[in-house]
């Protein structure tokens, strides 16, 4: 019965829980599923491999950490009562306020219940004949569900290059997206830090502010636009509170998941003079209205593009005061959006201190790491510690470290060798009932907004289900090459595929197969096609019944087919 957990054991005596529903992951989208569910009546266990919530709000503590979506719309929609009691301080929030946002949110809809925290995920197994879902975690207790949510999130698997020499190092060192939770003090000492993302963008600028020396190694330079922070007034805060039926009508719409209205401009309606105002006025605004509130063509007019990409470009020769420094600053062989630009909180002034330096490694790569420090071709770097913002490993990288196996004993590994191939982002042939939060070949963008639409999609599945009499919803091979198919489309008609590295396509992996990871149709787009899926019957999914007599029965655009009877726990 839902709202119940039940305590069984195997042919072989060992323990077995019984619940309607397994989530893997306890941040943003695992909390937001877990409401859901619950409020459908549902038993449900979430596992959660940190010790406490969160997610990515939790493993990156890194100085500077905080988000690039503006606070009020990186947050939850679903109770109107949790939006007028929450004040956000800044216009990006820090981490660690949006760890207590979290927090604030678990307490206050008691979920800390039915999470289990400090526990890892090992298997998560699909038993054709009783339509269950059997997940084994850490020490070997296990789980039998209907209902199979991954919500590990798209970038949660910090990437760290296997640099020879590592062991030998005789300082500290950390990676970024597994920060500890104890201070690291900077204070004097000699700090190399690895990468120039979103990660170290937000870092730098702290870091020199106390250490000796900080050595900043770059790979690939960013477009980095200024966020332009500032703390939000009560007066502020009582206008996004009056406004935010307004808020997430436009955050639902828009292409990315923000509260931005479109530019309605493009390079063909300015002059040049026009154009450069343009791009100015959305410098000064500061965050992603750069890019959205300017010219709708900037992702998609190559000429649009290089116009944008020159006039950062341009703001990093005025902002740095060497002009080989500034140059190197300069990304030049791909168009800016192409990669995910981050917000820079004072990074370009950074280098205008004289502790803080440059190294190019496009040209000549880091041999290795020495006992003090770090070795480029002939130089050597010394350094007390080194941090490793390397990126991460992202859309699929979690789903490595769980032995996920569907019908026939089908391996996610295997399923996906070539690469993920999912139906919106949200199911995988193969693998009845298993739902993804988030998942590759979803929507980038403000994670939020994403994921509570994602969330309820799944919810009104999961009804339509019960309500129905059906057992299992799974999609069709024929709809996962379809939306595969739509993924291309969509991509080629932009400017992305252009990017350097970009992890947007996994090119940040080495040995990672090469292709879209994510929707770019755009998150009002998603949405619609979601919707669209559901209004339609599930017409491009397989929705199975389990016969009380000894057959299961199959429900498909008039097609049926038969299954061997469940079998007892027993």
């Amino acid at each position: 019965m839902p709202g119940q957990t039940n305590d069984q054991q195997d042919h072989n005596g060992e323990s077995l829980t019984e619940v309607d529903a397994v989530v893997i992951g306890a941040g943003i989208g695992g909390l937001r599923m877990l409401h859901q569910l619950r409020e459908q009546g549902l038993t449900v266990q979430v596992f959660e491999a940190a010790p406490d919530l969160g997610g990515t709000w939790f493993w990156n503590r890194y100085p500077g950490a905080r988000t690039d979506s503006e606070s009020w719309t990186y947050a939850y929609s679903f109770s109107k009562e949790l939006q007028d009691e929450w004040d956000w301080s800044e216009r990006f929030p820090t981490q660690d306020e949006v760890y207590r946002y979290l927090s604030h949110v678990a307490d206050r809809f008691d979920l800390r219940r039915d999470i289990a925290f400090d526990t890892r995920v090992e298997s998560a197994v699909y038993d054709e004949d009783s339509a269950r879902w059997l997940v084994t975690v850490a020490g070997g207790r296990r789980y039998r569900c209907a209902y199979l949510v991954t919500a590990l999130g798209l970038l949660s698997l910090p990437y760290k290059p296997d640099f020879k020499g590592l062991e030998d190092f005789e300082g500290q060192w950390h990676v970024t997206g597994r920060w500890p939770q104890e201070e690291v003090d900077f204070t004097g000492k000699r700090v190399a830090i690895i990468g120039t993302g979103a990660t170290a963008v937000q870092a730098v600028p702290l870091i020199a502010q106390t250490a000796a020396q900080l050595t900043v190694f770059q790979r690939t330079p960013n477009y980095v636009l200024p966020a332009r922070n500032y703390t939000l007034t009560d007066f502020e805060r009582e206008g996004i509170r009056s406004s935010y039926d307004e808020i997430w009508r436009k955050a639902r719409k828009h292409p990315f998941g923000y509260a931005f209205d479109r530019a309605g401009v493009t390079k063909s309606d300015v002059t040049p003079e026009e154009h450069q105002r343009i791009l100015e006025r959305g410098w000064e605004t500061g965050g992603f209205r750069f890019v959205f509130e300017t010219f709708d063509d900037m992702t998609l007019d190559e000429e649009a593009n290089e116009i944008a990409s020159e006039f950062v470009r341009n703001k990093i020769r005025a902002i740095v005061k060497d002009p080989e420094t500034a140059e190197l600053l300069c990304p030049k062989d791909y168009p800016i959006v192409s990669k995910r630009p981050p917000l820079g909180h004072f990074y370009y002034e950074a280098f205008n201190r004289d502790n803080v330096r440059l190294v190019d490694i496009s040209q000549t790569p880091i041999d290795e790491i020495t006992a003090n420090g770090i070795r480029v071709g002939e130089d050597e770097y010394t350094a007390d510690i080194i941090i490793f913002a390397t990126g991460f490993d992202a859309g699929t990288g979690s789903y490595n470290y769980i032995d996920i196996r569907g019908r026939g004993g089908e391996t996610l590994e295997k399923k996906w060798a070539d690469g993920p191939r999912t139906h919106l982002g949200i199911t995988i042939d193969g693998f009845p009932n298993m739902f993804m939060v988030s998942g590759p070949q979803s929507p980038f963008g403000n994670i939020p907004v994403v994921v509570e639409g994602t969330v309820e999609w799944i919810g009104n599945a999961v009804t339509h289900l019960r309500e129905n009499g059906l057992d299992t919803i799974e999609p069709t091979s024929e709809a996962v090459a379809s939306w595969w198919q739509l993924l291309q489309d969509y991509i080629n008609a932009t400017l992305l595929p252009k990017g350097r590295h970009s992890w947007f396509l996994g090119a940040n992996i080495p040995g990672k197969p090469r292709g879209v990871l994510f929707f770019f149709g755009g998150v009002g787009t998603y949405r619609k096609t979601c919707q669209a899926a559901a209004d339609s019957g599930y017409a491009d999914f397989t929705l199975d019944s389990v016969a009380p007599h000894g057959q299961a029965s199959t429900a498909h655009v008039g097609r049926t087919t038969s299954r061997p009877a469940p079998q007892s726990v027993s």
